[in-house]
Parts: C-alpha cells; structure tokens; sequence
C-alpha cells in the first residue's frame, strides 16, 4: 500500500528543527562518502514553465530512496510545485506519495541556513534578505533557530511584498526587520546575506558587501540565474553543495566560473576537512542548488510521523 499526504499533511507533519541534525550528516556523507551522486534533469516546458526530476535521494538511515518530479512557475503561488516519490530500498515498493512543495522550502532553508551558521562570522548579528518570498521566510526561520540575529533589512523588487515581509516574519520571529529601498541599502552592513530571487543577472558586486559578509546564494539554481558577480565569487570563499552541479546550472555557471572557483562543499567544512572562513574579513559564499538527498531526509522524517499519527490515505497503484 501506497500513503498519500497532501501539503497540509506535510506541514502538520514536519518538524524543521528536527531535521538538522539528520541533514548535517547527510551533508557529511554526501561529500566525504563513496554513495551515489545528485541527479537532476531539468527540461523547459510548453509555457512559462521548467519541470525538474531530482533522484536518487538516500540518506544515511533512511531505508528508501526518493524521486521528486516538480516544476517552476514563477508568477504562480506557490511557484514551486509537484510530489515527491518514497520507494523501499530493498524493493522498490511505492511506499508513500507526497506533496513536494513545503517539503522542498523548508530543507531549502535549513540546508542555507547550516551554511549560513558554519561560515558567517560568530559575531555576525545583522541580516539582509534579498527576495521577500517563500524562501528568504524559510531562510530567516532557520538562521534564528541556529544563531542571534540583532536586526534585518529586507528588499524585494516589490516594495510591498518587502513591507508585507517585515510585518508578518517581523512579529512571528519577534524581530526588528526594516525594509530597505535598493539592494544597496539592505546589505551595507550586513553580516549576513541571504538571497534567494528569480534574478537572471547579478545584483551582488565587488564593494557592495561589508568586510567579512556571508552571503548564502539560493536563487542561482538551474541554468540561466545569477545573483552574485562573478569577482565576488573569484575573491571570495565559494562553498556549495555540489561541485558539479555548482558549475553545470548553479551559482557559477550563471557567470561563467570553472571549478575553480569552489574552495568545498558544505559537507566537507562541516566534517572539518576544510576550514571555511580562516579570517574575519573574509567573504564566504554559499551557493546551493538543492540535492536529492536532502529530500529524502525530509520525507522519512515526515512519513514516520505519519505512520505514528495515523495521517493520510492509503491506496493500492498495483490494484
């Protein structure tokens, strides 16, 4: 039998902070291991539309592999959408089908949020979202749950969308947030930077940063998309997810950067075989595209719970 949970399940059923530790060590294996690499394909569809299939997830501890298919349409809320897939390891069974949506937005944040936490100075209290969507809400979420954060700017190209950003993450996360009026204004001080936009062209620039930012580069996931300058990423302590994939689609390839430009992975600084930040002025960047075992962390977390409570349908595909 099959086990179908819907978004509103997914939401009741995730826990964000449990997942951390979970994630970390996924990270960990995921760059020091010998498993299986990320896999995504991505295809341009009939419209205003991409479809991306993201596999094999697997996680150390999770019996079962995941396969995502979803898509992005930008003017559409949510504009990330499609299902996740949970299969047995030993078998293939179908053991549950679920919504992808807020699944993908919250391991999303946190996964930006470990870097964000492992490479930004400990004395980084300032933050600067660009991009007052889904994302930079996950991503201001998870950073407060790792770390102090003092205050915040927020920009968005939408002024309103900014304003509205600061009034209702402000009084749910109890923090002084202020909309800033130009990219500019919102990181001049920053300690912190989290982007996550549609941007197809860079916004971050050498001189816009302040001595030993951090930034954490969300929006730059597939072919196409860029948010930070291609001399900030040569100067600066570039760690990703993924090598490959960070020059293939990711942050590096919106600007046409080589591999070496990558100083490591996320798993590798949080194994401790690479430093990360090694001085207090320095730029640390993370750019993120988002890989398959990412989710497969989240979806057991989340099919266990539903196990447990007795959510959802259950439906019989070989029937």
């Amino acid at each position: 039998m099959t086990l179908l949970l819907a978004r509103s399940d997914v939401e009741f059923l995730l826990d964000p902070a449990a997942l951390v530790p979970a994630l970390r060590a996924a990270f960990v294996a995921y760059s020091t291991g010998d498993g299986a690499k990320a896999l995504r394909v991505r295809s341009p569809l009939p419209g205003p539309g991409t479809a991306t299939v993201l596999f094999p997830g697997v996680a150390p501890g999770v019996p079962a592999y995941t396969v995502k298919v979803h898509a992005k349409f930008p003017r559409q809320q949510p504009a990330i959408r499609g299902v996740l897939c949970v299969h047995a390891a030993e078998t293939g069974d179908l053991l549950a089908v679920m919504d992808s949506t807020y699944l993908t937005a919250v391991r999303t944040g946190l996964a930006g949020a470990l870097a964000a936490d492992v490479l930004a100075r400990p004395d980084a209290v300032a933050v600067a979202i660009v991009g007052a969507g889904v994302q930079g809400a996950q991503q201001l979420r998870a950073l407060a749950g790792m770390r102090a954060i003092a205050r915040v700017r927020v920009f968005d190209t939408a002024a309103e969308r900014a304003a509205a950003f600061a009034r209702a993450i402000g009084a749910e996360l109890a923090l002084a947030i202020e909309p800033s009026d130009s990219v500019v204004a919102a990181v001049r001080d920053a300690g912190i930077v989290l982007a996550a936009t549609w941007a197809r062209e860079p916004f971050l620039h050498a001189g816009m940063l302040a001595p030993g930012a951090h930034v954490t580069t969300l929006g730059a996931d597939e072919p196409g998309k860029a948010e930070v300058a291609a001399d900030v990423l040569r100067d600066a302590v570039f760690v990703c997810d993924d090598r490959a994939l960070a020059v293939e689609m990711g942050a590096l390839a919106g600007v046409g950067l080589g591999p070496e430009a990558v100083a490591a992975e996320l798993g590798e600084v949080l194994a401790g075989r690479h430093p990360g930040r090694t001085s207090a002025d320095q730029i640390t960047v993370y750019g993120g595209v988002g890989l398959a075992f990412q989710d497969a962390v989240a979806a057991w977390a989340v099919l266990e719970a539903a196990r447990e409570r007795g959510v959802g349908r259950e439906v019989d595909f070989l029937a």
